[in-house]
């Protein structure tokens, strides 16, 4: 494997591990039996467990970003029928098998400090999520698109949470009725 892939596949290998396990529960040495890779492979590309979370974290952040906007995308060209779209997203995410909750929220659970690297990596996982929204609610011409937006995301976090108990997909399609009727009270321009 090239340097690029094998700290792919490390990432990979410690993401599936910190959502099935948790990042405190996880060691290094149990990523290290995962992935097949040496230790001191892993702490060429990483120079402590940290860090790896970190990266880890970051490449979740872009995938899930990524994965969300190409889907509403695909769907819709109207911003705020765009909006309502990111919880048929959600509902998705909550029926996949390896669903175990919002990996940002465990880590900020784990990490609780704020200036913790993981906990900042994570926290900006939820404040460009939120972006993404206003972005939306900019383009649908909502008069206040930071209240959409922050509504928006209540909705989301909240859907999530209930998801992560319930394991069902309702909390996404409850979400998403719960936005429709607050979209139809806002005032656009």
């Amino acid at each position: 494997m090239r340097r690029s892939e094998i700290r792919d596949h490390l990432l990979e290998t410690a993401l599936r591990l910190f959502n099935q396990k948790g990042y405190q529960a996880t060691g290094v040495d149990l990523i290290i039996a995962e992935s097949g890779v040496a230790k001191t492979t892993l702490y060429r590309h990483f120079e402590t467990k940290e860090d790896l979370i970190v990266a880890a974290l970051e490449r979740r952040d872009e995938e899930d970003r990524r994965e969300m906007r190409e889907f509403v995308e695909k769907r819709a060209s109207d911003p705020a029928e765009r909006i309502l779209l990111t919880f048929d997203f959600l509902q998705l995410w909550f029926k996949d098998k390896d669903f175990r909750g919002c990996s940002f929220m465990a880590a900020t659970g784990e990490h609780k400090d704020i200036v913790d690297p993981v906990f900042r990596a994570a926290s900006m996982h939820k404040r460009l999520t939120l972006a993404y929204f206003e972005e939306l609610a900019h383009a649908a011409r909502f008069r206040d698109p930071r209240r959409v937006a922050d509504e928006i995301n209540i909705l989301h976090e909240g859907a999530t949470a209930v998801a992560q108990v319930v394991r069902t997909a309702e909390p996404g399609r409850q979400a998403k009725r719960m936005a429709a009727a607050i979209l139809a009270t806002m005032e656009r321009d």
